[in-house]
């Protein structure tokens, strides 16, 4: 592996030349041109969905919304070398923007940072942004309708199930469509109006990551809330409705500000729709139909939701497969918030396996209960007191109990969670930014006060 500090003197500039757009049939091609000095050029390319053949792609709020995807884009690359200096040749940034995306990277990268042992300080990054800042107009495009970003998991499939009632205004939005994706809006009756936008990494990213150049975690959301107001704007739709919880907001490591998920976080949440309103005015809102709610709530409700229970899936280990790999954090999660809403048999049916008979995933349930680590996985998961919940409600309902949970009662989170009232059946954050109306669906249906 080579070195921070190396690579930064080797390599000390950064560049994003540039950006092509390219309407085909009902498509908008987006190519990207980014260069690490003295090493190495990237081109990776986006394929909107087009079903407005009318749209023209110089207006000028897309044209602003597709130079921003760029700068979320672009980190992929930066982090191969992490150089000091980024100079943006094809677009101009206020010292406030400039700072706007300084905070997104350094905590966006906050699993990276910390994981190859690397201390950032202020002047990680100095952004120059070449041009005159021109202060873009208001769109008049009429806009309405809901995008719903589909991952899969269960998470977009409550939303969409949420937001039934308004299923002729819905439509679902994927990224590189996979098994789980495609069969949940299936599921849902979206299968013939979802629309789907591809990204493509450019190789000379991976060849590098192979040779040893600095890799890991970067913020995906983050590209993806910058696509989906793409992808509603150009297709008129008003609302980008996410399915981030309020969990999202809880550190991975206890007492740091490393979030593996801070694009999820609330706060990016609120962070993305300032910047959109000041500098990029399309009108498209973007929020998280499910930030009120826990983990534990939506696993509830999702428990109910049966049609879906044969296709979701939420595993990286098993996305290019389309399986659960029942044998790591995110699968072993998503088997324990389920547990106490659904049977063993359910839980072996949705996993191929009783993941609670694995003693080789104590390790792993230490890391989600926060059992003598400060660690939680690196991975979407919950927070460690929904866990602990939900262990101590499912062992409630078992009569014979997996070695998990036998181990779980063996740990002192046991008796201290036994001992305590459950506060997520009803729990709710009113630090949210859902609009009155989609407010007003989720306390309905979820009988929320």
């Amino acid at each position: 592996m080579k070195t921070y500090s190396s690579l930064r003197a080797a390599h000390p500039t950064f560049f994003y030349n540039s950006y092509e757009i390219l309407k085909e049939n009902n498509t908008i091609r987006v190519t990207y041109h980014f260069a690490i000095e003295n090493l190495a050029s990237f081109s990776p390319v986006w394929v909107f969905p087009l079903d407005k053949e009318d749209f023209d792609i110089s207006d000028e709020n897309f044209v602003t919304m597709v130079f921003n995807l760029g700068m979320a884009e672009l980190v992929s690359y930066w982090k191969i070398t992490c150089s000091p200096n980024v100079v943006i040749k094809c677009g101009a940034l206020s010292p406030m923007q400039i700072n706007w995306w300084k905070k997104l990277y350094f905590h966006g990268l906050g699993e990276f940072f910390y994981l190859n042992g690397i201390n950032p300080d202020e002047n990680f990054m100095r952004i120059n942004a070449q041009g005159v800042i021109k202060q873009v107009s208001p769109s008049s495009r009429q806009l309405s309708g809901n995008l719903i970003p589909v991952g899969g998991g269960k998470d977009s499939n409550v939303t969409m199930e949420l937001l039934k009632e308004f299923k002729d205004i819905n439509r679902p939005y994927i990224i590189n469509p996979r098994g789980a994706t495609v069969e949940s809006v299936a599921v849902a009756g979206y299968e013939n109006c979802t629309l789907t936008a591809r990204r493509t990494l450019d190789g000379e990213m991976l060849r590098l990551n192979r040779e040893g150049y600095l890799n890991g975690h970067t913020p995906f959301s983050a590209i993806v809330a910058f696509s989906s107001i793409i992808t509603a704007y150009t297709n008129g739709l008003k609302y980008v409705v996410l399915s981030n919880e309020s969990s999202a907001n809880e550190s991975t490591v206890a007492g740091s500000s490393v979030n593996h998920q801070y694009s999820k976080s609330y706060e990016f949440e609120r962070d993305f729709n300032t910047y959109e309103k000041e500098y990029i005015k399309s009108g498209v809102y973007y929020f998280s139909m499910l930030r009120p709610l826990s983990e534990y709530q939506i696993a509830s409700y999702f428990a109910r939701l049966k049609p879906y229970h044969g296709v979701f899936k939420s595993c990286n280990k098993g996305s290019h497969t389309n399986v659960w790999c029942a044998d790591c954090s995110k699968c072993l999660f998503v088997y324990l918030i389920l547990s106490p809403f659904l049977t063993t048999k359910e839980l072996t049916a949705i996993f191929g396996r009783d993941m609670g008979e694995d003693e080789s995933l104590i390790p792993t349930l230490n890391q989600l209960i926060g059992h003598e680590t400060d660690e939680k996985p690196f991975e979407c998961v919950g927070s460690r007191d929904e866990v602990n919940f939900a262990i101590t409600e499912a062992i409630k309902k078992h009569k014979t109990l997996p070695r998990l949970f036998e181990y779980y009662k063996t740990t002192p989170l046991y008796k201290e969670y036994s001992e305590k009232e459950n506060p997520y059946p009803k729990f709710y954050d009113r630090t949210n930014l859902l609009p009155n109306g989609y407010r007003d669906i989720l306390e309905k249906e979820l009988e929320l006060c």
